[in-house]
């Protein structure tokens, strides 16, 4: 079969069309229906893809070394990538996953909308995009590509996106909480051509100087990524001329179908066919918030069904139908932001061997129903906190994705999944003296959802990025005018289960040499569980409290050498923030939005875990007795939900179980279970009163107005459930 490229007289435009029109022909990508290169010479063929994924991690490791952001430097947050000429992904780094698909939808965006003729794309261009409507997830995810040519012939892309800590939004940072429009979410750049000759432009330069309270991360990233891309771009010339252009052209493409048919084969391996479904929900407290615009009525309350179809040959649908609409809030996601989201879990689940590419979307489908907030209905709707949403909503997939791997008895691939972990962000006057404006990424190393032989991963996980660091604290110090007085385990923050979810940590700081310290958090759901746990495995919690206290008398205490807060402490009902300091104390439920902080103030903030595996009870009476001693437990969890008996020796601060009153205790739980179970029947008769009466707090009469107004199918399967009147409304 001929290559559409080997046509001269076609355009990328038209070669994008040709290939798009084989696949719906044949079902295979480009129309390939052999992989003949593979089939001949294998070793040649693996030779190449492995030359190709090695020159991507080795430059992402170099733009590492070079940024100016400590959220690439320490975090990772950064990935390289290779792209056909009409915008496929063939290979990627390390690092954050989420962007197979939305760089491809970037240049296949400037493809289709004329890019070829004006403004051109030819040798030594780049190209920057971080409008989420075109292809990313989010403002702060700012994508860079530059065209590779052989000759004259145009015959990839190199592209680079890094998570920048600042975009110049209402309110400082990244993830810009208060933005409720496109109009206040920060500086965008969409899909420009902001250099040439492989420099960038400085009127480019000097529009980030101008608009940004901390330039210096976005610049210089930028400069990190060019330089990433110049080398992948230069390693991939020499490699064509080592191999022969048209070797790589079409073995490129191989690696692409392989990549599909490859995700089909594990999809039948590993799950069984059928339908699965999954529900979550997603809580956000907005009432008595500053800055909350009139614009959002209330408090948020976001229903997130999910059903996985799983075909006999490998494909899988996933439907969001019934999920809510769009709002006047930061949450909002876009198809390629849901493509971000399928990618980090399939390549956590499923394609891990390292031919990660955009085989595997090919094989995957996605019904993202418009006017909905995963696929609004007008581009000025804000996206600058999508995770919000995002990762609830495929953390059902992992776990469904589990049940599937159950099913076939792969327990040891099951998963419960990635959490929201909500993100610190601040602004305002500089420990310098100057105004900044930074996204604190330690939420990178949150606790996971656990798995079906261990416990999750405590501290050191998020959905977003699998190689995740919380980087090191005195970095982060140099960057925003706090000290850390202590970083320290949340106790209880992991799903209780046979394994437990993995925990989190709180971090506590103290406000030093500024006036004005402006501090937003963002991305964490309140109310209600945005979690699962699995096979009885329970959610971790949600309950998010700020803690804050003004005008301390924390120098006094270091003066007086008295004990400091460096935790919250293990009372969950006082922190030591509470017991040990005096000022003007306040806690904040859910996100906080407040007036600046000055020196000699304090602030605690923390992350999240992820659910449990399995039944509580049945968790190793002796894995309890170490999680208690170690802090990720506390004793009255360990009796309450774990049914797990201790004795505390004081004297030297250890726990020893208590085996017989264990053993009565978890009687005595199975038995209570037992007394209270009703039959399912008796349970849904006396629910349907209450769904009769609209016997809901508003949130959730709210919710169910608005899923059952947009969803037709949902108000049909919510009315036939419950067995209500075919008139029924909220």
């Amino acid at each position: 079969m001929t290559d559409a490229s080997e046509n001269e007289t076609m355009t990328i435009k038209e070669q994008l069309l040709e290939y798009d029109r084989r696949f719906r022909e044949t079902g295979c990508y480009a129309g390939i229906t052999e992989l003949k290169y593979r089939e001949d010479d294998p070793l040649r063929y693996e030779s190449l893809h492995t030359k190709l994924r090695s020159m991507t991690i080795s430059a992402r490791e170099m733009a590492r070394s070079i940024s100016a952001s400590p959220g690439v430097r320490e975090v990772g947050e950064m990935v390289v990538a290779l792209y056909t000429p009409e915008g496929d992904a063939i290979s990627l780094s390390t690092g954050i996953m989420v962007h197979v698909h939305t760089m491809s939808r970037f240049i296949k965006w400037m493809i289709q909308n004329g890019y070829e003729e004006s403004p051109g794309i030819c040798p030594g261009d780049i190209f920057a995009n971080n409008d989420a409507f075109i292809g990313t997830v989010q403002v702060p995810d700012v994508m860079v590509v530059v065209p590779i040519f052989h000759d004259d012939e145009l015959v990839g892309w190199a592209g680079t996106v890094a998570h920048e800590l600042e975009v110049g939004g209402i309110t400082p940072g990244g993830d810009v909480y208060l933005a409720q429009e496109r109009f206040t979410e920060g500086l965008f750049v969409t899909a420009e051509k902001v250099g040439f000759n492989d420099e960038l432009r400085r009127d480019y330069l000097i529009r980030l100087e101008r608009n940004l309270r901390m330039p210096i991360y976005w610049m210089f990233d930028d400069k990190a990524k060019v330089a990433a891309n110049l080398e992948l771009r230069d390693q991939v010339k020499e490699l064509i001329d080592d191999v022969g252009l048209d070797y790589y052209k079409r073995a490129t493409r191989e690696f692409i179908e392989e990549g599909r048919r490859a995700q089909l084969s594990r999809v039948k391996q590993l799950m069984v066919p059928g339908r699965y479904r999954g529900h979550t929900f997603y809580g956000h407290l907005t009432e008595g918030k500053p800055g909350i615009l009139p614009l959002s009525d209330g408090n948020l309350l976001y229903s997130i069904p999910l059903e996985l179809e799983v075909r006999g040959d490998g494909q899988m649908h996933l439907d969001f139908d019934g999920t809510g609409s769009w709002g006047y809030h930061s949450m909002n996601c876009t198809p390629a932001g849901m493509d971000g989201g399928l990618f980090v879990t399939l390549t956590q689940s499923m394609n891990y061997e390292g031919k990660v590419n955009d085989g595997a979307w090919l094989a995957t489908d996605m019904n993202l129903p418009s006017g909905t907030w995963t696929n609004p209905d007008r581009h000025t709707v804000a996206t600058a906190t999508s995770w919000a949403l995002l990762l609830p909503a495929f953390g059902i997939f992992q776990r469904l994705l589990s049940r599937g791997f159950v099913s076939r008895g792969f327990k040891e691939e099951a998963f419960v999944g990635q959490v929201n972990s909500p993100m610190v962000e601040m602004g305002g006057q500089s420990q310098y003296g100057d105004q900044f404006g930074m996204a604190l990424f330690e939420c990178s190393a949150a606790g996971s959802g656990a798995l079906g032989i261990k416990d999750g991963i405590d501290t050191g996980y998020v959905g977003w990025n699998p190689e995740s660091d919380m980087g090191n604290m005195e970095v982060w110090e140099q960057g925003i005018p706090m000290l850390y007085l202590g970083r320290s385990i949340t106790a209880d923050s992991g799903g209780p289960g046979r394994h437990r979810g993995g925990t989190s940590f709180t971090s506590t700081w103290l406000v030093h040499n500024t006036d004005e310290l402006t501090i937003a958090t963002s991305e964490h759901s309140s109310r209600v569980f945005d979690n699962a746990g699995m096979c009885g495995g329970y959610p971790a919690p949600t309950a998010h409290r700020h803690f804050t206290v003004r005008d301390s008398n924390i120098q006094q205490m270091v003066e007086e050498r008295k004990p400091l807060p460096h935790e919250l402490g293990s009372d969950p009902h006082m922190s030591d923030m509470e017991r040990l300091v005096e000022g003007d104390k306040n806690v904040i439920e859910g996100p906080h939005i407040d007036k600046p902080l000055q020196s000699g103030d304090l602030f605690a903030h923390s992350y999240n875990g992820g659910g449990g595996y399995g039944d509580p009870i049945e968790r190793d009476p002796l894995d309890i007795a170490r999680d208690v001693e170690n802090g990720y437990v506390t004793a009255e969890i360990a009796e309450r939900t774990h049914a797990v008996v201790l004795d505390h020796d004081e004297e030297r601060d250890t726990w020893r179980v208590d085996e017989e009153a264990t053993v009565a205790r978890r009687k005595e739980i199975r038995g209570s279970r037992l007394s209270k179970a009703v039959p399912v029947e008796d349970w849904i008769e006396s629910e349907r009163d209450r769904v009769l009466e609209r016997d809901f707090v508003d949130e959730v009469r709210k919710m169910y107005q608005d899923t059952m107004g947009i969803s037709s199918r949902f108000a049909e399967e919510f009315r036939e459930f419950w067995r209500l009147p075919e008139d029924f409304a909220m």
